[in-house]
């Protein structure tokens, strides 16, 4: 599959967009009118310097509002259109994007913009340019991919082509099917972007949220099957308008939307197999009407690659804090019942667990450490490992969707790990995971056992349940890609939870057994007084600012009424709930006296819905990091939504106090 990018997609000069591009690995691209305008750049250099990068000029565009036009404004358009063809020679480039006339569309009749369109094409053969007709979902007249289809059959010029953009079909909630039996020679160009599902005008959802495959709610592969199915063979190309894509950084922005083509190669094959499996299970049970026997599986002109196939994650094997002050979490994980399991062999880091959980203190300075003299790194969530089949294997596949690879330094004997960073810069790695729950790794850390024989023995069964990831807020979609196709991880239907510094969005990413749950924050940045923007790291020392984001690890438990009184007894203090919030929960659910007094007492929030009981409690932050302990009942499913604000309200006023203390 031929790959391109208009460069709307992207912040910066022409010059910075093309050399993204190049980076990315794009093989194409559309030049978007604007930035040629507002380029130092000559037509010749533009043409120069997309040869210097490897790149081809696919598409020039947008030429608007010319048809359904009376005599005398159609002159005019044609003369734009002239000098437009002009320039496109100059730049090497032979096919415009004609949108459907918004507006100055006056004329309802078809048979008039055929002809119109018929005298354009003309104008167009004579300059080697081709136009592809694309109807805008919010054109006055054309608006349906189909309509425009029509008109280009009726008009029957070979200059004159169509162009399918997802967005303005997906949108208006066209049916995909009938580009199968678009004659695929007028099938000029291919667009694509997905979108979140909002209820607004068409235009205002187009010109601001856009998103790259896979990070929205639309049927792209269906619809690339479709365009496959027809037997295109040219660019699929993004075309995404986004007001804080074109805010961000320019490489790392195409890098993102590169992922997002390889993603959606990936899963427009999946999507043909199935429909392709679907139709031969139908013949073969004779549904279909024909006789009995599989169909041929049919190929098509245009190809499409693969990643290599990997399973969700079977689990968490660790989750892992950087700081470089452990005093803090080192009495908080002991207070809540971890054991210390010794220091590694060769690094400065920490292992703790509690029964299956895992939690590593990594005190080691980031990549090209820093002075002695510089603040103590706060605390932060600086990786997780998760348990998988093949770790070569979903290594490989991460590297292909452009997740830059993180080494781990190992000596003789010691585990190998498979790693890559994720956007937020958290390192991922990949771990092969046991049966019964061990990690081999673990044997690399000394003898550390300093607690009670009954305290390690309270919570065998315990478990990573949610890892909770900050994430910045021009990066939030590119997360969700991310873990979506790098970790095969599904995502949630976000929510957005009130707190004292505003809504936070929340997005949750899991695997079909909950095995894994990643919970992704989009949340105010709340910086704490007298601390340092902080810096989260990997196992291996890579920076990644998160500054001021709050982030938390959940464990769950069998018993959380025994586990917060065994961590009471042992120091831990407990974020106070408000006494409101029991009144309240008595109102809800009419919680036995004795039950709902123990809630109180211990300061246990509560949840309760058709299928189960959700019992938690949270830590107080240490650094950017916050425990939960949870214990869910029956099968609850989800993660006490009801009670964050209760949470955010609770922890503001936490720090604020620390804050305040001389």
């Amino acid at each position: 599959m031929r790959t391109g990018i208009a460069t709307v997609c992207l912040a910066g000069t022409l010059r910075e967009k093309m050399q993204a591009c190049a980076v990315a690995g794009f093989d194409g691209i559309e030049i978007f009118e604007q930035d040629l305008v507002t380029s130092p750049l000559s037509p010749e250099d533009v043409r120069k310097l997309a040869a210097d990068l490897g790149l081809t000029l696919d598409l020039y565009q947008p030429f608007r509002d010319f048809d359904s036009v009376p005599e005398d404004l159609l002159a005019a358009n044609l003369r734009r259109a002239d000098a437009k063809f002009r320039l496109m020679s100059r730049l090497g480039m032979d096919t415009m994007l004609l949108c459907s006339n918004v507006g100055t569309a006056t004329i309802d009749d078809d048979e008039l913009r055929a002809t119109q369109l018929a005298r354009l094409a003309d104008l167009a053969g004579e300059h080697g340019v081709r136009i592809a007709y694309e109807a805008l979902a919010w054109g006055k007249y054309v608006n349906d991919y189909e309509h425009a289809h029509r008109l280009v059959g009726i008009v029957d010029h070979p200059n004159l082509g169509t162009c399918l953009d997802s967005f303005h079909i997906l949108s208006r909630d066209w049916d995909t099917a009938p580009i199968e039996v678009f004659n695929p020679e007028k099938i000029f160009f291919v667009q694509v972007a997905d979108a979140p599902k909002l209820s607004m005008d068409v235009l205002s959802w187009s010109r601001h949220y856009r998103v790259f495959p896979g990070e929205g709610q639309f049927e792209l592969a269906k619809f690339m099957g479709h365009v496959v199915r027809a037997g295109y063979t040219g660019p699929v190309s993004l075309e995404v308008f986004n007001d804080v894509f074109r805010q961000s950084d320019v490489e790392r922005t195409a890098v993102d939307a590169m992922r997002s083509l390889i993603w959606l190669e990936e899963q427009s094959a999946a999507w043909l197999e199935a429909s392709q499996a679907l139709a031969e299970g139908e013949v073969a049970s004779g549904v279909t009407g024909q006789a009995p026997g599989a169909p041929a599986r049919r190929r098509y002109p245009m190809e499409l690659a693969t990643l290599p196939r990997v399973a969700e994650p079977a689990g968490f094997n660790f989750a892992e804090v950087r700081t470089g002050d452990t005093a803090g979490l080192e009495t908080l994980l002991g207070q809540l019942g971890f054991a210390f399991n010794g220091r590694h062999r060769t690094k400065d880091v920490q292992l703790w667990t509690m029964g299956h959980a895992r939690v590593i203190i990594n005190e080691e300075p980031p990549a090209g450490g820093q002075p002695t003299s510089a603040p103590a790194i706060p605390a932060a969530i600086s990786a997780v490992g998760f348990d998988v089949d093949s770790p070569v294997i979903a290594a490989a596949r991460a590297q292909q969707l452009k997740a830059p690879a993180v080494p781990r330094k190992s000596q003789a004997n010691e585990e190998i790990f498979q790693g890559f960073a994720a956007p937020d810069s958290t390192e991922i790695f990949l771990c092969q995971g046991n049966p019964d729950g061990t990690a081999a790794w673990t044997r690399e850390f000394g003898d550390g056992l300093d607690q009670p024989a009954a305290d390690r023995a309270a919570n065998p069964g315990a478990v990573i349940d949610h890892v909770n990831l900050a994430q910045p807020w021009q990066h939030f979609d590119e997360a969700v890609l991310f873990y979506t196709s790098a970790l095969a991880l599904e995502p949630q239907p976000f929510a957005e939870v009130a707190s004292p510094t505003g809504l936070v969005r929340s997005q949750v990413m899991l695997t079909q057994d909950r095995g894994v749950r990643l919970v992704l924050n989009l949340a105010p940045l709340i910086q704490q007084e007298g601390t340092t923007p902080g810096t989260a790291a990997g196992i291996v020392g890579t920076p990644g600012p998160r500054p001021g984001y709050q982030e938390h690890i959940a464990f769950a438990v069998d018993d959380l009424v025994a586990t917060a009184r065994a961590a009471r007894d042992r120091g831990l203090d407990f974020l106070q709930i408000p006494a409101n919030y029991y009144e309240d929960l008595d109102a809800r659910f009419a919680l036995e006296p004795d039950f709902l007094a123990t809630l109180r007492d211990l300061n246990l929030l509560y949840d309760r819905d058709a299928d189960g009981e959700f019992l938690h409690f949270y830590t107080a932050t240490v650094g950017s990091v916050f425990f939960e302990m949870v214990e869910r009942r029956g099968a609850y499913d989800g993660y006490g939504a009801p009670n964050a604000p209760v949470r955010h309200a609770v922890q503001y006023d936490h720090l604020h106090q620390l804050a305040r203390r001389p």
